[in-house]
């Protein structure tokens, strides 16, 4: 029995607030305008959405909510009722809390129930992870469809009262590259002979997805910590990244990513017309196309997003479904630069 062709039938996506730029935040840490000039060239990301307000310091949305919204989103731009999922995957690198687990609280905010739900911790390639998971399950044909749901949050290490003058650059970093969000997407398999409506022709066809962990022997080059009671008083940062080693080694694992999806295809440099680059930062992003060397139309978003980690994928791939037309082709490359997880995936629209 051949497998169903996997549908993505809509993409939802959700940001919080209104967008912040850099001098916003250099005089909220009372910087000087040289510093501001740093973040532009030296990070290369012009805006970010918090989940934090600013003004107050208080926090003013979950990443369930920012989930929740994207999904009803992604359910109602695909005509789909919650009733009729039956398989829900999240990843993310930052959930609102252990237990319960993000994707649950989803799911009870969406009012699903008696589903397969599973949640993946893991960086910025844990939404093509997530992909990869409910594509294996819908290709079984023992399910019809699909929400895969991507998205973090830093809200909870964003502290407006924080020295930055004194910060360490692993620190520096990570407070500067990073927005929140959230991203989902409908998949369905192919329907039978005569169709079912317009809501559910689908907009591309999910031709393939893989990831692969490549991380043996190497140095995480980024953490989060997580704290119980007994370490709240630690005095390892909560958050570090080694971004010298990102930014060595995203650009060529890309490469090795792009190169493997074409020989899975069995396509050429010239059978694909957009690609959409990891996303780590503003600066990153033309170093690593560099590398690439690929005519296809780039399709980013970070330097008005900030690195909204799990998020990324599903707004590049919202951007992408709106720019091509039937027949397109695209790839779309992740790195997860925790422990070095290669991820890709590829679609054509229809």
């Amino acid at each position: 029995m051949d497998s169903p062709n996997i549908r993505i039938l809509s993409v939802g996506t959700a940001l919080p607030g209104a967008p912040i730029g850099n001098a916003r935040l250099a005089r909220l840490f009372k910087m000087d305008k040289v510093w501001e000039q740093w973040v532009d060239v030296f990070i290369g990301t012009r805006t970010r959405h918090l989940a934090r307000d600013l003004d107050t310091g208080e926090r003013s949305v979950s990443l369930t909510d920012l989930a929740t919204t994207a999904a009803s989103r992604a359910l109602a731009g695909a005509d789909v009722a919650p009733e009729d999922v039956d398989l829900i995957v999240m990843g993310t690198a930052t959930p609102d809390m252990l237990m319960p687990a993000t994707v649950n609280m989803v799911a009870e905010r969406l009012g699903v129930n008696d589903v397969r739900t599973f949640q993946l911790q893991s960086g910025c390639s844990g939404a093509v992870q997530a992909l990869d998971v409910a594509h294996h399950f819908l290709r079984t044909g023992a399910y019809r469809t699909a929400l895969v749901i991507g998205g973090d949050s830093t809200a909870k290490h964003f502290d407006i009262g924080m020295d930055v003058a004194s910060m360490p650059p692993a620190q520096l970093v990570n407070l500067l590259l990073f927005g929140d969000g959230a991203g989902a997407v409908v998949l369905d398999t192919a329907p039978e002979a005569g169709g079912q409506g317009p809501g559910r022709r689908g907009q591309a066809v999910l031709e393939r997805v893989f990831t692969r962990l490549t991380g043996l022997g190497r140095e995480p080059g980024q953490t989060l910590e997580w704290y119980g009671l007994a370490e709240r008083d630690s005095d390892v940062p909560p958050a570090g990244e080694n971004y010298k080693a990102i930014e060595n080694a995203v650009p060529a694992m890309s490469v090795e990513i792009l190169r493997e999806l074409l020989d899975d295809l069995g396509w050429k440099d010239t059978d694909f017309d957009y690609i959409l680059p990891p996303q780590l930062s503003g600066r990153m992003t033309p170093k690593i196309l560099e590398g690439l060397e690929v005519a296809a139309e780039e399709v980013s978003c970070v330097t008005e997003t900030g690195n909204t980690g799990n998020a990324l994928p599903f707004l590049q791939l919202e951007r992408a479904l709106a720019e091509m037309s039937p027949g397109d082709r695209a790839l779309g490359i992740a790195v997860e630069s925790s422990k070095w997880i290669k991820a890709g995936f590829a679609f054509e629209k229809i």
